[in-house]
C-alpha cells in the first residue's frame, strides 16, 4: 500500500480508503471488513451520518478494539449542510457518540450540491459556525466537503477557502471535474475520488466489449491506474461490503507511477472506439447546450449514450439513467423523454448534434426501473 499527503491536512492517507456506504448487513461483517482493510494497509475509513447504520457499526468495532492504534487510523464522517448552527452542533455530537470517538479526524460537509447549500455554508451564523466551534474545541481536526454538484458549484465551494479537502466524482469515463481537481491542488486541498468502481462505470461487472478493448488489463484496474497515476489525487474510495471485496481493487495499491506505454495504448484504443462507433453522434461534453428549458441534464444523458453505444455499457447506463427524477440534488435533471423539441439547444452545440433525436434514442435504450440512492 502506498500513502500520499492529503493536502494541507498533512495527514498521510493510504491511496485506497475504505468507504462504508454499503455497510447494510450487520456489525459483524462490518467489523471483519474493517479488519481486513487495516491488515491490507488501509489507514483511512470514510463514513457518513446518512449511510444507514454505518457510523454505529464502526462505533461497535472501535468499542471492541481494532488491530491498529487510534492515532494511526484516520476517520472521516460526513454531515449534510444545514441552515443553522444548532442543527449542525447536534449532528456532530450524534455522530461522535455513534462512532464512539472523542474526535473526528476529518469532517466533510456531505453533498454540497446546490447554490442553496453553498449559501448555507457561507452564511455568517450558518452551519459552519458550529463546525468552527468543533474544530476549536478539538472535536474535529480537519474540514472538507463532498459533492455531487455541478462543476460551477464545486469551484465556488473550493474558492470559499473554508475547506482542506474535497470528495468528488472524476474517472476515465467522466473527466468533467478535471479543473476542480486542479483548483483544489492549487489551494493545497486533499483530493478524494468517490466510488471509482461503481459510479465510474460499474467496472466490477464490465460488458464483454469493454473487457476486450481493455486487454491485457481489466477495465477496473485501468480506471484505478488512470487515477493513481495522477499525483494530485490522494486517495480512492473502495466501497467493500465484505472482506473479500477488498482483494481485487488493492492489487494495484502499489502501482502509483506514471502510465505505462501499454496503458496509454489501451486508452488510445478506447478513444478511437468512441470516434469510430459514434462518428457524428459523439457528444464531446462541452456543456454548451445548457441550460435546458425542461431541465434535462443533456450532457450527462448523452455521456451515458456515448458509453452505451461505444462500449455496450448498457447496464451502467440504465443504472445511472434511472437516477434522473429519483435522486433529487444528488443526481439532478429530467429524463430525455421530457424533451419538447423546442430547439433551444441546437444552435449552441459546436458539433451540430441533433440533440432532441439523441435524447429520444437514449431514453429508448436506457429507460427502465427507477433508481434511488443506496442509503436513502
Amino acid at each position: 500500500m502506498k500513502y500520499r499527503r492529503f493536502g494541507k491536512t498533512n495527514l498521510h492517507l493510504s491511496v485506497f480508503s475504505l468507504g462504508t456506504m454499503r455497510y447494510l448487513a450487520n456489525a459483524e461483517i462490518a467489523n471483519k471488513t474493517i479488519e481486513q482493510a487495516l491488515s491490507l494497509g488501509i489507514n483511512h475509513i470514510e463514513t457518513a451520518r446518512g449511510y444507514g447504520k454505518s457510523e454505529e457499526y464502526f462505533g461497535t468495532a472501535i468499542k471492541g478494539g481494532l488491530s491498529v492504534p487510534r492515532n494511526q487510523l484516520y476517520i472521516t464522517t460526513k454531515i449534510p449542510p444545514c441552515a443553522d448552527a444548532d442543527t449542525m452542533r447536534r449532528h456532530i455530537d450524534e455522530s461522535l457518540k455513534r462512532l464512539n470517538l472523542d474526535y473526528i479526524d476529518c469532517l466533510g460537509i456531505h453533498g454540497l450540491n446546490t447554490q442553496q447549500h453553498l449559501e448555507w455554508v457561507e452564511a455568517k451564523n450558518g452551519c459552519m459556525q458550529a463546525v468552527d466551534e468543533a474544530v476549536n474545541n478539538g472535536m474535529v481536526r480537519h474540514v472538507g466537503f463532498s459533492t455531487h454538484g455541478s462543476l460551477e458549484i464545486i469551484l465556488a465551494a473550493i474558492n470559499t477557502d473554508f475547506f482542506e479537502f474535497v470528495n468528488l466524482h472524476y474517472y476515465y469515463f467522466f473527466q468533467r471535474n478535471a479543473s476542480a481537481i486542479q483548483a483544489a491542488t492549487e489551494k493545497d486541498m486533499g483530493v478524494f475520488i468517490i466510488s471509482p468502481a461503481d459510479k465510474g462505470g460499474r467496472l466490477y461487472t464490465p460488458p464483454t466489449t469493454l473487457k476486450e478493448l481493455c486487454q491485457p488489463f481489466t477495465p477496473l484496474a485501468l480506471n484505478y491506474r488512470f487515477l493513481l497515476s495522477d499525483n494530485r489525487i490522494t486517495t480512492l474510495s473502495v466501497g467493500a461490503a465484505t472482506p473479500e471485496e477488498l482483494i481485487a481493487p488493492l492489487e494495484v495499491a502499489d502501482d502509483v507511477g506514471e502510465l505505462t506505454t501499454d496503458e496509454i495504448t489501451v486508452f488510445e484504443r478506447l478513444e478511437n472506439q468512441q470516434n469510430q462507433v459514434l462518428v457524428t453522434d459523439k457528444c464531446s461534453q462541452c456543456y454548451a447546450c445548457l441550460p435546458c428549458p425542461e431541465n434535462i441534464n443533456i450532457p450527462e444523458v448523452l455521456r451515458l449514450r456515448n458509453l452505451a453505444v461505444a462500449y455496450d455499457m448498457n447496464d451502467y447506463g440504465k443504472y445511472r439513467y434511472g437516477m434522473f427524477e429519483n435522486a433529487g440534488h444528488w443526481f439532478p435533471g429530467m429524463k430525455g423523454n421530457r424533451c419538447t423539441e423546442c430547439g433551444d439547444c441546437l444552435p449552441k452545440c459546436p458539433e451540430n448534434l441533433n440533440i432532441p433525436a439523441l435524447l429520444a434514442d437514449t431514453h429508448e435504450r436506457l429507460a427502465g426501473k427507477a433508481g434511488r440512492r443506496l442509503w436513502s
